[in-house]
């Protein structure tokens, strides 16, 4: 008999060096986003330029972590190894830009308890060189 794994199973992304950045921002527990030097928009996925002003300088910058549910469905399937239903799939967007959204999964409470226009913060789950962002309700202010 073996122990189950601490953690579920992961398809984990392709990291290269365009969005190495983001992948590995959960090292200091920072959420980052490419922000353009010239129109100071957010650019997420990365991209090599802007979508607003085209510019070609792009800084990954560290962003608040802090997120808004915009709308989220609980999975009662068990597709994945590891992933013991139900769980909940939302789409959040970020405090400092509405446009920027992360599909992402909502821990640290049950599946019943999330609501759209619920306020969440980042958390960082680890595999290998990778850190996954997922979100759990955000402490009151």
């Amino acid at each position: 008999m073996t122990d189950a794994p601490s953690k579920p199973f992961r398809i984990l992304p392709r990291v290269t060096d365009e969005n190495r950045f983001f992948w590995a921002s959960g090292a200091d527990g920072r959420l980052r986003f490419l922000s353009c030097d010239a129109c100071g928009e957010f650019v997420h996925p990365p991209s090599p330029i802007c979508p607003e002003c085209l510019s070609k300088s792009l800084t990954p910058t560290a962003v608040s972590g802090h997120a808004t549910v915009v709308t989220f469905t609980v999975n009662h399937q068990p597709w994945i190894p590891g992933f013991d239903p139900p769980y909940v799939v939302a789409l959040v967007e970020i405090d400092e830009q509405r446009s920027v959204r992360l599909m992402t999964n909502i821990v640290g409470c049950a599946p019943e308890a999330v609501h759209i226009g619920m306020r969440v913060q980042v958390c960082f789950e680890q595999y290998d060189e990778v850190w996954i962002p997922q979100f759990e309700p955000a402490a009151a202010p």
